[in-house]
């Protein structure tokens, strides 16, 4: 199927800069560093590690930081063939503060911002055609015109029988009322094959209080998601196939951890992985257990760097790690 195929996977969404604090300066005011970022690619980053083909449909301002990013996605090897530059409006911005118990705050300079200025007409439907998997989140379904835009990929998606995935990434202060991105999490499940979602977007969307009872609603609301994988933080991570496989995998913790930024992008990119060598259909418990484990590694890893989008582990250095744990 791939030979006939032009990429592996189109991911649609928002490409940004990330400053993340990098520091203290002499006089004491907190120094940040502009990291690509964007969750779009930063699992299309982690999936060219796997010798995926990948390409990115998205906006950026034409300036400096548009150019950057232009620049940065190229080199980890993510076609920008769906990319565009808006003329009048910049580049989107996110300030990322690490909290004390590991994990990020984030405060966003986006209204306007060029990824929510993706028109529907400039979304490239050849590109999708052209691909075996559309990957897409909920912050392309925030606000107009970006919104139409997704809706209009996911339809050409469907149209061409892609396996769909998607990432609903909650990021409260983006929205103008909760309620909205219930509606977008919805349309995104309504649509999607394989799900990624986090402990506290679970339990948030479905309103029940444990994790059961969260994986039953989206069964019995979703019956198209095939595959759930459950981000459970320092507990790990859990994948339901089905209603043939559930597994729980335990994180790999370190001590060498700084920030969580780009984790779930990146256990997202090795399960992609793991489908697309695999394939929806034929998935087992073990297939799963492997997948699983290795995309905790990964995630893992990352929490020990800077950004995300540049700094993807490499699959040896995976496994290297997994099995030295």
């Amino acid at each position: 199927m791939s030979d006939l195929k032009e990429f592996d996977v189109v991911a649609l969404g928002e490409l940004l800069i990330d400053f993340t604090q990098g520091g203290i300066s002499e006089q004491g005011n907190p120094m940040f560093e502009a990291n690509p970022g964007g969750a779009p690619c930063n699992v299309l980053s982690m999936l060219t590690r796997f010798g995926k083909k990948v390409a990115f449909i998205g906006k950026v301002g034409k300036d400096g930081f548009g150019e950057q990013l232009a620049q940065a996605i190229e080199e980890q090897g993510i076609s920008t063939r769906g990319l565009c530059f808006d003329e009048d409006v910049h580049t989107t911005l996110a300030l990322v503060h690490k909290l004390e118990n590991g994990d990020r705050d984030f405060s966003f300079y986006r209204k306007p911002g060029a990824d929510i200025n993706l028109k529907a007409e400039e979304v490239d439907e050849d590109l999708i055609a052209g691909s075996r998997l559309f990957h897409f989140g909920t912050l392309s379904l925030t606000d107009e015109p970006v919104k139409s835009a997704t809706k209009k990929a996911i339809e050409v998606a469907e149209k061409n029988d892609l396996i769909i995935s998607f990432d609903p990434n909650l990021r409260e202060p983006l929205w103008d009322s909760l309620d909205d991105a219930k509606e977008a999490f919805d349309y995104g499940m309504k649509h999607c094959h394989v799900l990624k979602i986090s402990d506290n977007e679970i339990l948030w969307f479905t309103g029940k209080d444990n994790y059961d009872d969260g994986i039953a609603y989206l069964q019995s609301h979703y019956p198209n998601i095939q595959l759930i994988c459950l981000s459970l933080g320092p507990d790990g991570s859990r994948a339901i196939y089905k209603d043939q496989v559930d597994v729980t995998i335990p994180a790999f913790l370190q001590d060498k951890t700084i920030e969580t930024t780009g984790a779930g992008d990146t256990f997202c990119a090795c399960v992609l992985n793991g489908v697309l060598e695999n394939g929806l259909d034929h998935l087992d418990e073990e297939k799963i257990k492997t997948i699983i484990t290795f995309a905790n590694g990964a995630a893992s890893m990352i929490t020990t760097k800077k950004g995300a989008l540049r700094v993807m582990p490499h699959v040896e250095d995976v496994d290297q790690f997994i099995n030295n744990y």
